[in-house]
């Protein structure tokens, strides 16, 4: 008997549908008949699904039918009023994408913004530093990206998520939802190894702890040790991630789990490019190995998370849910880096060949708690259904005392003191060195010369470290309390909500200097859905959202040096609202199809300012405006054919700036059009090949310009990935062989500007050995 896959669609036991050559909207009502009987099925089988996501989710295809985070409730995602992007366990182990960054590219709409944990989504750039767990916020800087070992799904909600979720991102948030015990055993190892040094080892064990399987387990734990095509670039981490899952009886159930990740890395700050001359850039004139970071460079990362999930039914029409996070989270830096400018003559004229650089040390810790708390009532009124949540949440992100920041950067003068800034009406005061016969005042770190076969040594023993500062401990805190509710009319859903938050920000925690401010918001939201047919919904929604900057200073480029000395107070909260119409539809039972036009609008963006002398200085924008259409689908082709694939057209530009020239103007790091696409073919049906499978997937990214200079454009590319698969009959043993940029493109994810620029790998491959037991 042939092995069935432990983490690959269940494609053998489901049958094929009819085409019919239609237009659009009639090939959809064409299929209400023949999906009927499904939608009895479906409805059967909804009573039974969980109110809050304890238990394990046994479906073993790229489609995911509901989400627990987006309403707080199990609701299906063709229901609901908004975008919902989900990739599964199973589309992340085709694709054996190992970090999140390798998961976002499955997704429309969402772009990298860098080789970090940072994202445009919807042409609107990531404000919120941390994750999203389960729904509930983590917090740590984004330079390394997250493992997904442990993750069931990633889902992407479009748009400000502000009701269920604080100070949720006005283009879209990503929810990471983690692996929960299931009641039938499962057990597998997987070896990884492929380019650049890379070596991985996975596990995932699960099934019951007793006779009675109430009480299950599930243990998930990965290591890696990578290399890169980039200089001085290595990346080790361990993650450990055991949870408990207790169903004493059918109203109650109990889940606990934790997450322990110790990573150690550098911070890759991108590829320089020489001679940059704005409207002459030659983006190749340096290897994409160039990388301006040291080889002693270090990013130290550890964190621990341990969280809970309880849910009790006091009856059919009364629930009650609470989770609850307490995460802890340390750093260790050191690195060299650009100041973003090149190093001056004595003339106060740019070398273009001379990268001005700082060398920064730093470590803190901090913790966090969230609670998340809501009773659920269900209860009809004559004809209609009504579901009424009522809820608080809190989150409390403590930044502990003993933090440090120390920087050396600047220019050297005659009697040992360091300037910040290059003055030359004063330039007799300062130390001078002459370089290819330009004499150019010395700076304190030693700059990172472009020139092709130039050597660079990036010591740390003749540094002044003149910047010098304690980082302060902190305190911000976000209550919450909200009402939503769902009400269900023949064919009408009608999805609204209010949530009314309050923030306070407390600089110098715990201090005689103590200082803080407050900020409050009401947030609300209402969707509509309309079912056409029992497959077909149109829906439209418009909702609010709103971030404290306190919670923001951390993801913008370069702002990782903000200390919180100076209050955030001083800046604006970012305040955002979507507008939003789409049609989603189920066809055949086993496909899934999306389309949606939307317009964002964001205002009080922070930014950076880009000023040499004060690298982490930030400003702020008035506004942006993203307009745009997305179309997604997933589902089976054939019974052993499944495809996952999505466009979008992305119109987002500067509505109002200090700069007037900036005004109408498109945003930075954002491609107008993308389109992303993933498919599977497994060989059943051929005697001679029935063990094999094949898949690929091909990412298409229109240009983008950089975030801090517009005098040149990244160009657009288009990347094929492919992968074999191999699990021969009777055996317990899987491999895969996953092959990506196939095509060799030479590409660049994002930049910052000429010295920040952030070249795509080129063809790498991996191979994975699955044993299953």
């Amino acid at each position: 008997m042939h092995t069935q896959n432990f983490y690959h669609p269940e494609v053998l036991s489901r049958t094929p549908g009819k085409t019919y050559k239609l237009s659009v909207l009639s090939f959809m009502l064409a299929l209400s008949a023949f999906n009927a009987q499904q939608t009895r099925k479906d409805s059967a089988g909804s009573a039974t699904i969980q109110t809050v996501e304890i238990t394990g989710r046994k479906s073993k295809d790229y489609i995911s039918d509901y989400s627990f985070a987006a309403t707080k409730t199990a609701m299906k995602n063709k229901d609901l009023p908004l975008t919902l992007n989900t990739v599964t366990k199973e589309l992340i182990n085709d694709r054996q994408a190992f970090q999140l960054g390798d998961v976002m590219k499955n997704v429309s709409g969402v772009s990298p913004s860098s080789y970090y944990n940072q994202y445009n989504i919807r042409g609107i750039s990531q404000n919120e530093e941390g994750q999203i767990i389960n729904g509930m916020r983590t917090r740590q800087y984004y330079f390394l990206q997250p493992m997904t070992s442990n993750i069931e799904r990633v889902e992407v909600f479009k748009g400000p998520a502000s009701i269920t979720m604080s100070s949720a991102d006005p283009g879209g948030t990503i929810n990471m939802v983690t692996k929960k015990p299931l009641e039938i055993p499962r057990h597998q190892v997987s070896l990884s190894g492929g380019s650049f040094d890379t070596y991985r080892i996975t596990t995932d064990l699960t099934g019951p702890l007793n006779k009675s399987k109430n009480l299950r387990y599930r243990f998930n734990g990965a290591y890696q040790n990578a290399g890169s095509f980039r200089d001085h670039v290595k990346n080790t981490g361990i993650l450990v991630s055991p949870s408990i899952t207790f169903i004493p009886n059918e109203k109650t159930s109990l889940n606990v789990e934790m997450i322990f990740n110790d990573l150690h890395g550098n911070l890759d700050r991108g590829q320089p490019v020489f001679g940059a001359v704005p409207g002459k850039t030659d983006l190749n004139s340096t290897p994409r190995s160039l990388n301006l970071g040291a080889p002693d460079d270090y990013f130290k990362t550890r964190e621990f998370v341990i969280m809970g999930s309880f849910a009790h039914h006091f009856n059919r029409h009364v629930s009650f849910n609470a989770s609850y996070m307490k995460q802890f989270w340390n750093e260790n830096l050191q690195e060299h880096r650009t100041t973003n400018s090149f190093v001056p003559d004595i003339n106060n004229n740019p070398v273009f060949s001379l990268a001005m650089m700082q060398f920064v040390q730093r470590k803190q810790k901090w913790g966090t708690d969230n609670i998340n708390a809501y009773f659920n009532f269900s209860y009809r009124t004559g004809e209609v259904e009504h579901q009424t949540l009522l809820g608080y949440d809190s989150q409390v992100w403590e930044k502990r005392d003993g933090g440090e920041q120390n920087a050396a950067r600047g220019f050297l003068l005659k009697d040992g003191s360091v300037a910040s800034s290059y003055n030359p009406a004063n330039a007799a005061n300062y130390q001078t060195v002459s370089y290819q016969g330009i004499i150019i005042p010395k700076t304190n770190v030693a700059p990172f010369d472009l020139t092709p076969g130039a050597q660079n040594h990036q010591g740390t023993d003749f540094y002044i470290m003149n910047v010098n500062t304690v980082l302060p401990s902190a305190l911000t805190t976000t209550h919450a309390a909200y009402l939503q509710h769902l009400f269900t009319w023949r064919k009408f859903k009608v999805l609204s909500g209010i949530r009314h938050e309050w923030f306070q920000d407390i600089t110098q925690f715990k201090t005689d200097n103590e200082s803080s401010f407050r900020n409050a918001k009401l947030l609300y939201r209402v969707g509509v859905t309309y079912s056409l047919t029992d497959h077909i919904n149109l829906y439209g929604t418009y909702l609010t959202g709103y971030q404290p900057q306190s919670n923001t200073v951390s993801l913008m480029p370069n702002t990782a040096g903000f200390t919180g000395s100076q209050s955030a107070a001083r800046f604006r909260p970012l305040t955002s609202d979507l507008k939003e119409l789409g049609i989603k539809a189920r066809l055949f039972g086993k496909f899934s199809v999306s389309l949606s036009a939307y317009e964002i609008n964001q205002k009080n963006i922070l930014i950076n300012a880009n000023n040499p002398a004060e690298p982490d200085e930030l400003v702020q924008r008035g506004a942006d405006r993203s307009r745009g259409f997305e179309a997604e689908f997933t589902g089976y082709i054939l019974p052993q054919w499944h495809i996952y694939g999505g466009y979008s057209y992305i119109d987002a530009v500067i509505r109002n700036d200090a700069d007037p020239g900036l005004i109408g103007k498109r945003k930075e790091n954002t491609s107008k059009n993308g389109v992303n696409l993933w498919t599977r073919y497994n060989f059943t049906k051929i005697p001679a090949l029935r063990d094999f499978g094949a898949g690929l997937g091909m990412l298409y990214q229109s240009s983008k310009i950089p975030w801090f200079t517009r005098s040149f454009e990244l160009p657009a590319y288009t990347t094929l990935d492919a992968a074999l698969y191999y699990a021969p009959t009777d055996t317990k043993l899987q491999l895969a062989l996953n092959v990506n940029n196939l095509n060799g493109t030479t590409y660049w994810l994002g930049a910052q500007n000429y010295l920040r620029l952030f070249p795509g790998a080129p063809r790498n491959y991996s191979i994975t050995a699955t044993y299953i037991f």
